[in-house]
């Protein structure tokens, strides 16, 4: 206050005034840095992105971070079934050394570990004996049949993992075979490891045409194919799937006789595949994948983002598209007529704009040329709309396809697709793949 005596009412004001304009400055320049600011820019603006190349990815936009619930107070993780119990408790005190007995469970502590063994082997002895009645040495009949294949010296749960780390677990022999040494002790060649797999497939031949059997009675099949390898040589893996059954086979030919040898004269059911013409040899009910149309909408718009015409275009599409896809229909003579409409509809859509050279034209041409085929959904709603479960089934075996490059011979991928088939339907189903394939070894039926 003593430096403050030497001013005028009039000069305190104008540093008050002053004071506030510099206050008022700072706390501009605060807000600027907190909001990401430069704070160079005249006017507090801030300074103009730099245009950012068509190549570079956008950012995925941040997630909402949810709040991880607390574990309750007193709550502790759940135990497995124990396979062994090991009590540590002290005889005498580590303080005065004297002696304890009784006590109660102080801390229980888990330790989850796989053991390594060594690999079992039996030998059976067949004792050969005679008798003096009948005069010929009589020699007992083992039954096998629940512990191996045929004469084979390899048992069926050994059979069954081999299988399913070489299908389920996609694992190329060489690692089966390092892994069954290092786990288990066992040497065993890649020869043998091939015919162990071959010998499943035989077994389960039975099994892979009741699959194919099942899927031509099917309502209706999803179809897909894709590329196989064989010795070197192109070829194509097919796969028809229902909901309870995958199905794949192996041919030279992308042509449309696979198909149709596979479905049979006697398909009634509706077919579903994307737009290949591959599968236009079938005359009865089709369903086309929209989500391969959808996806190619999408492109057409992206390469042309300039052009309202385009994107207008593709919208209205596709807007139709969801508004079948929520159409519920009480009875089949509404679901018919659902049909028809979104059919018109989409017809008033592509027939204009069907081979022009506009950029929408060669879509518009494929909408109205499979117009039949893209509402069947509509009148059978237990149908999808898409093909995706020809995709889901078709993506372990291209997995498999990278990691091991296809097959070396007919056989191989004739045991390829009938163990592809077997887990693939036992994964559908929900079963486990190692336990059903011993189960089905284990089987003495063929």
């Amino acid at each position: 206050m003593a430096q403050l005596s030497g001013f005028t009412r009039e000069e305190l004001e104008a540093l008050l005034v002053q004071a506030l304009e510099q206050i008022a400055a700072l706390e501009k320049e605060i807000a600027q840095l907190r909001g990401g600011g430069t704070g160079a820019s005249s006017g507090g603006s801030k300074p103009a992105a730099k245009a950012v190349p068509a190549f570079v990815k956008a950012n995925r936009p941040e997630r909402e971070k949810k709040e991880r619930k607390r574990r309750a107070q007193g709550h502790s993780r759940s135990y497995s079934a124990p396979t062994a119990v090991v009590v540590h408790a002290l005889d005498t005190c580590p303080d005065c050394g004297h002696k304890l007995e009784g006590g109660t469970p102080h801390k229980l502590r888990e330790v989850i570990d796989i053991p390594v063994l060594p690999v079992e082997i039996t030998h059976h002895i067949k004792i050969g004996r005679w008798c003096g009645v009948c005069e010929k040495r009589q020699v007992p009949r083992v039954d096998l049949s629940g512990e191996v294949v045929g004469k084979r010296r390899i048992g069926v749960r050994l059979m069954a993992l081999v299988a399913y780390l070489r299908t389920d677990c996609r694992m190329p022999k060489r690692a089966i075979q390092r892994m069954l040494r290092a786990m288990y002790g066992l040497q065993i060649s890649i020869g043998e490891i091939s015919e162990l797999l071959h010998g499943m497939a035989r077994q389960g031949t039975q099994m892979y045409e009741g699959l194919r059997e099942r899927m031509r009675a099917s309502a209706f099949v999803h179809a897909d194919e894709t590329g196989w390898r064989e010795d070197g040589l192109n070829g194509y893996l097919w796969s028809f799937s229902t909901p309870e059954v995958r199905y794949f086979k192996y041919d030279r030919s992308r042509g449309h006789q696979v198909p149709e040898a596979e479905l049979g004269e006697d398909f009634q059911g509706i077919l579903l595949s994307d737009f290949y013409g591959g599968y236009n040899f079938y005359l009865g009910e089709h369903q086309r994948c929209w989500a391969h149309l959808v996806r190619d909408l999408d492109d057409l718009k992206e390469k042309n983002p300039h052009d309202a015409g385009v994107g207008a275009w593709v919208d209205a599409v596709k807007r139709l598209y969801h508004e079948a896809r929520d159409f519920t229909g009480k009875t089949h003579r509404e679901r018919v007529g659902g049909r028809e409409h979104f059919q018109n509809r989409l017809s008033e859509l592509a027939r204009p704009l069907a081979g022009c050279s506009l950029p929408q034209g060669i879509l518009a041409q494929r909408i109205e040329r499979f117009l039949p085929e893209l509402f069947t959904f509509v009148e059978h709603p237990e149908v999808p709309s898409d093909n995706n479960a020809a995709e889901r089934s078709i993506r372990p075996p291209v997995t498999a396809r990278k990691i091991s490059g296809g097959t070396r011979s007919p056989q191989g991928s004739t045991t390829a697709a009938i163990l592809m088939s077997l887990f693939g339907t036992w994964a559908l189903r929900g079963e486990d793949g190692f336990k059903a394939c011993r189960a089905m070894l284990a089987d003495p039926s063929p």
